[in-house]
C-alpha cells in the first residue's frame, strides 16, 4: 500500500523551526518518521503565506516538501466548508473558537486532494471544526493529526 501525503499546517513548521519551542521535539519526530518512511509532505501556499508574516520562505525546508498551491477546486471547496463551518457557529464545539478562514482553506485543500491522508497541525483549537464539519456531514476524508501525540502514537514505532 502507498503511504498518503502529509499536509503539513502553518504551526508545525513553526514548531519545527524554533527548537526552544515545547513541541519542537515532537515536529521533528514527525518529520523524521515521514522522511523515513517516505510519506510525501506538503506545503500549502496558504501556510507558506502564514509563515511569512513573521519568518521569511528561505527558513522553510522546501526540498523536503512539495508546495501545493491554492487552486479553484480549493476554493470552492473552501466555500462550501466555511458555509457549514458559519451555519453551525452556535454549537458547542466552537464556543471558544474564534473563526478562522485558512482553517476551512486548508481543510479543503487536504479534502480535495485525494493523495491527503493527514493534515498534521499543532492548533489544536482548528480541531474542533474538523469536528464541527464532521457532525454537519461535510465529513473531510482526512485524518486530523495533532501534533500535540507523539508520532509513535498516530502511525506505530515503525522504523524508530
Amino acid at each position: 500500500m502507498l503511504n498518503k501525503s502529509v499536509l503539513l499546517e502553518t504551526s508545525f513548521f513553526i514548531r519545527l523551526l524554533n527548537p526552544n519551542d515545547p513541541l519542537a521535539r515532537q515536529a521533528e519526530g514527525y518529520f523524521r518518521y515521514f522522511q523515513q518512511e517516505q510519506y510525501p509532505m506538503l506545503i500549502s501556499t496558504v501556510s507558506i503565506a502564514e509563515f511569512c508574516v513573521r519568518g521569511n520562505i528561505d527558513q522553510l525546508p522546501l526540498k523536503n516538501v512539495r508546495i501545493l498551491p491554492f487552486n479553484t477546486i480549493h476554493a470552492v471547496r473552501a466555500g462550501e466548508l466555511a458555509a457549514a463551518v458559519f451555519a453551525n457557529k452556535g454549537r458547542s464545539v466552537l464556543l471558544d473558537r474564534t473563526i478562522i478562514p485558512n482553517d476551512t482553506k486548508l481543510f479543503a485543500q487536504a479534502d480535495s486532494e485525494a493523495s491527503i491522508g493527514y493534515y498534521v497541525t499543532s492548533d489544536s483549537e482548528s480541531g474542533k471544526v474538523h469536528t464541527l464539519l464532521r457532525q454537519a456531514g461535510q465529513s473531510p476524508r482526512f485524518q486530523f493529526v495533532d501534533l500535540k501525540t507523539p508520532h509513535t502514537e498516530v502511525f506505530g514505532t515503525l522504523g524508530f
